[in-house]
């Protein structure tokens, strides 16, 4: 009976990590209106963070897509934190290792590490696998929401927000 439990767990996860990243999908194509963190959209994004326009708003943005399916979380403006310990499962290297791709799933949030700033300073969405490269969904991207190629050697840390701790 259990495994029949995990089993119905299991696929309404699945079907909850699709709704993010079709809500995602939706939102390709929007972009800033002066380039300065604003527009319409952007603004609404920052808003569901309780942020005005003129910040930076990619974990606004993944915050934004979870809260479209009525997830209370992660709704959090600042992008390191989206990776709490209870909800990340790699860091560093460890997200280098080959075992970390068969854990990742759809709708999972990478971060991106800066250098400049000494933390995760970009996040975005994962839409899936292609070899060691993920397929991602990301606000604040070249002035915009777009969908990208990032190699796993360039990220820093993956949280699952869907599936609790791992």
């Amino acid at each position: 009976m259990a495994k029949h439990s995990l089993s119905l767990q299991e696929t309404k996860d699945d079907s909850l990590r699709q709704k993010i990243i079709d809500i995602a999908q939706q939102e390709i194509g929007v972009q800033e209106k002066t380039g300065n963190n604003d527009g319409d959209r952007v603004e609404e994004y920052l808003r569901y963070t309780d942020l005005g326009k003129g910040y930076a708003w990619c974990s606004a943005f993944v915050s934004w897509c979870y809260g479209q399916t009525g997830l209370p979380e992660p709704r959090n403006p600042w992008s390191p934190a989206l990776f709490p310990n209870a909800r990340t499962y790699c860091r560093g290297d460890a997200c280098r290792r080959p075992i970390t791709l068969t854990q990742i799933n759809p709708a999972d949030i990478f971060g991106i590490y800066g250098q400049s700033v000494r933390r995760i300073n970009h996040v975005g969405l994962i839409k899936d696998i292609q070899g060691k490269y993920l397929r991602t969904i990301e606000g604040n991207s070249n002035n915009r929401v777009e969908s990208k190629r990032r190699h796993l050697f360039t990220v820093h840390a993956l949280a699952d927000w869907i599936g609790g701790g791992r």
